[in-house]
C-alpha cells in the first residue's frame, strides 16, 4: 500500500517515527514534508496529503501537527478527503469503519508515538462497513459540492 506522509515542525518527529513504522511494515511511504522541525505552515502539508490521496498517488494518508487538528482541516478543505483526528486504537477504528476515513491525523504534542503507532495499526487494519454509514458517507459528498447555503435540511 502507498501511505502518504505529511506533518508540521511540531508533528515532524511523530511523523518520521510513524513513516518508519510503515516502511518497516512493507508500505511505501510518500513524504510530502515538512523535513525537520523549522517551523512551518501546516495547511502546506495537510493539503499536500490530503491532494496525494484523492489523486491516486497514495492510497490513505497520515498528517501529525502539534494536537492533529489543524492539519486534518486543511486535509478536509480537498474534497475527496475524509481526515479524522484519532487518539486512541477505538477512535482509529471507527473513523475507517463508520467514516470511511481515508486520512489519519495525530497531534505529536498530545499523542506517544507507542499509542499512535498502535493507532496507525488499527486504522490500516480495519475496514469501511457500508451499509448506514454509506448514506452518510455520501451526504458528506453532497456537501462537498453544495454551497452550503440553507442546505442543511432544517437541522439546526
Amino acid at each position: 500500500m502507498r501511505v502518504a506522509v505529511g506533518s508540521d515542525h511540531a508533528g515532524f518527529e511523530l511523523k518520521v517515527s510513524l513513516a518508519a513504522h510503515l516502511a518497516g511494515l512493507g508500505h511505501e511511504v510518500v513524504d510530502y514534508g515538512t523535513w525537520g522541525t523549522e517551523s512551518v505552515d501546516y495547511p502546506d502539508f495537510g493539503a499536500a496529503v490530503g491532494r496525494g490521496v484523492v489523486g491516486g498517488q497514495a492510497d490513505l494518508g497520515v498528517c501529525t501537527c502539534g494536537t492533529g487538528i489543524g492539519i486534518s482541516i486543511a486535509a478536509n478543505k480537498i474534497p475527496g478527503v475524509r481526515a479524522a483526528v484519532v487518539h486512541d486504537v477505538s477512535s482509529a477504528t471507527l473513523a475507517r469503519e463508520h467514516n470511511n476515513a481515508n486520512v489519519v491525523c495525530f497531534g505529536g504534542r498530545l499523542t506517544t508515538p507507542h499509542v499512535a503507532t498502535e493507532a496507525l495499526d488499527a486504522f490500516l487494519g480495519a475496514a469501511f462497513q457500508g451499509g448506514r454509514h454509506q448514506r452518510r458517507i455520501e451526504k458528506i459528498a453532497a456537501l462537498e459540492v453544495s454551497s452550503g447555503a440553507g442546505e442543511a435540511g432544517g437541522v439546526g
